[in-house]
């Protein structure tokens, strides 16, 4: 394995991009970072507020910046946001640096996962289930484009989904 090649994990919100990349980095032995806690350490604001205040295009604008920035780093795994892939140059930038996971799971199992999360500023205003469609339909192919590998997390633990990520990554 090419210990200096980063992981990107993509995918919709609730896929498990965050608690999959902290396992994985522990299998992997590489530090891991999370696009989203990194754009709240830096703004010292969560998410919520900074949709709230700026709106979603002015998170977009940072999370762009905090990619940019991660992807440059060596022996990563980074977890990003669910609308990473709304951006081309994030997409580019991800393709570019790294092999790039699409954690993909239903809608049925992603409802289940954020029922009962508040940090989901995409999910507040209307029906969660309408609106994760919504994404879905928007993104799917998105994440499929950039995506070196497609793994499935529905129904599998954790562990189970990290280990089989680490085995693509040793023999690819």
């Amino acid at each position: 394995m090419k210990r200096s090649r980063n992981v990107f994990l993509i995918g919709p919100m609730g896929s498990g991009k965050s608690t999959i990349g902290r396992q994985l980095a522990e299998i992997l032995k590489k530090d891991f970072y999370d696009t989203d806690t990194e754009i709240e350490k830096r703004c010292g604001a969560d998410i919520n507020w900074i949709f709230d205040i700026e709106g979603e295009e002015g998170f977009r604008k940072r999370e762009e910046k905090v990619v940019q920035e991660l992807t440059e780093l060596q022996g990563i795994v980074l977890a990003t946001g669910g609308g990473i892939v709304g951006s081309a140059t994030n997409r580019s930038r991800l393709a570019a640096r790294g092999t790039v996971i699409y954690l993909k799971a239903t809608v049925e199992q992603l409802l289940d996962r954020t029922a009962r999360d508040r940090a989901r500023p995409l999910l507040q205003a209307t029906d969660p289930r309408e609106a994760l469609e919504k994404l879905n339909q928007e993104r799917e192919a998105l994440y499929e484009e950039v995506a070196d590998f497609i793994v499935e997390t529905d129904q599998r633990g954790v562990r189970t989904v990290a280990a089989e990520i680490a085995k693509l990554m040793t023999e690819g």
